[in-house]
């Protein structure tokens, strides 16, 4: 079974530094969910693992985040594609929780949901802490330049394993190639 684990803000959508705290607010970069949808073509399953700290924050609350993620999803269908599965942390930046990336929480999760090992799998995210939490259980860092992206690209901490990529077209075209 070929997985890819996808952040959601700034990898298939927009990010904003005030949190996407309504459907309204969540509004897809131009090509990501085409590019989901050509991954699913080629035999992908994608799973999207996304720290949501603003529910710990109390700046929207559970329903509201199932909705965004709703939007998502049925917009990625409206272009033939789907999402396997959605991982989220809930809690707050502060929160010692397992599951809020850049620990592994999330993926040890995924490993288990779907029966895989993790080792070699892709991880496309736009910060060093979505890159972390899947090289921590041997995946395979994707860094795209959509989002936080460019500032991350320049961090020192950077993985010296991590390949680079303008967006998530960009991955989706060379896995599918």
């Amino acid at each position: 079974m070929k997985i890819i684990v996808l952040d959601r803000d700034g990898v298939i959508n927009f990010d904003s530094d005030q949190f996407i705290k309504s459907p309204e607010e969540w509004k897809p970069i131009p090509g990501s969910l085409e590019a989901i949808a050509r991954l699913n073509e080629a035999g992908w399953r994608v799973v999207v693992a996304s720290n949501q700290s603003g529910v710990g924050r109390g700046l929207f609350d559970m329903d509201t985040l199932n909705a965004i993620n709703e939007k998502m999803v049925k917009a990625v269908g409206h272009v033939g594609g789907r999402i396997d599965a959605v991982f989220f942390c809930p809690h707050a930046a502060d929160s010692t929780c397992g599951c809020r990336k850049p620990k592994a929480g999330m993926f040890i999760e995924i490993a288990e949901r779907f029966n895989v090992d993790l080792k070699g799998m892709p991880v496309v995210g736009d910060s060093l802490r979505d890159l972390q939490a899947g090289i921590s259980v041997g995946c395979r860092p994707c860094l795209v330049l959509t989002g936080k992206g460019p500032k991350t690209r320049l961090d020192p901490a950077l993985p010296p394993e991590t390949t680079i990529y303008p967006d998530l077209a960009a991955v989706a075209a060379e896995l599918t190639a």
